[in-house]
């Protein structure tokens, strides 16, 4: 009985017709990434070694810097072990992604004009308008209709942002037309 047991039945199984053979894929958008971390994170603990650092800080602003750095190299390193051992990313299965649907292409030409004004009106409006534009803009191209209460969202979070760098963190932001004012 070659291939059948006592009923009769074949005991190979069969495997099915047009099926080929489960090579693995390498998947080289993983490697890249992993490559990039690396970089990323070896360049960050480059610089932060070259950062001059006073002797009365015992912390120091490198710190911060090397903790990223190394982290990035770790997921980097991390990510292309288990890459190399055929780990893959699952694709969305969410039931609120519609995963025929082309992207919207007009949103994210809004969301970048949008920036690209704030970009370029910064200096001359200041951090409190401009940042208010940005956030009423960034609104709008993702879809509210309530401009007004966008740009009065907008100036508190600018205002408020700019107080916060300002008076809180020393770091100064341009006030542009309101200097003197805020």
């Amino acid at each position: 009985m070659t291939g059948s047991d006592v009923t009769g039945h074949d005991t190979q199984p069969a495997e099915p017709a047009g099926e080929k053979s489960t090579a693995r894929r390498v998947d080289l958008g993983q490697y890249g990434l992993a490559a990039f971390m690396i970089v990323v994170g070896a360049y960050t603990i480059f610089d932060a070694a070259r950062l001059e650092v006073g002797f009365a800080d015992p912390v120091g602003p490198r710190v911060f810097p090397y903790v990223i750095g190394a982290g990035l190299l770790l997921v980097g390193a991390l990510l292309a072990v288990a890459t190399s051992r055929g780990s893959q990313p699952e694709p969305e299965e969410g039931e609120d992604v519609d995963l025929t649907s082309s992207a919207d292409w007009l949103t994210v030409l809004k969301l970048v004009a949008v920036l690209l004004f704030t970009v370029a009106t910064v200096n001359l409006l200041g951090w409190a308008i401009s940042g208010a534009v940005l956030f009423a803009g960034a609104a709008w191209s993702l879809g509210s209709r309530t401009l007004v209460r966008d740009v009065l969202v907008g100036l508190v979070l600018a205002i408020g942002s700019w107080y916060a760098f300002h008076v809180g963190l020393g770091i100064p932001l341009t006030p542009g037309v309101l200097d003197g004012i805020l």
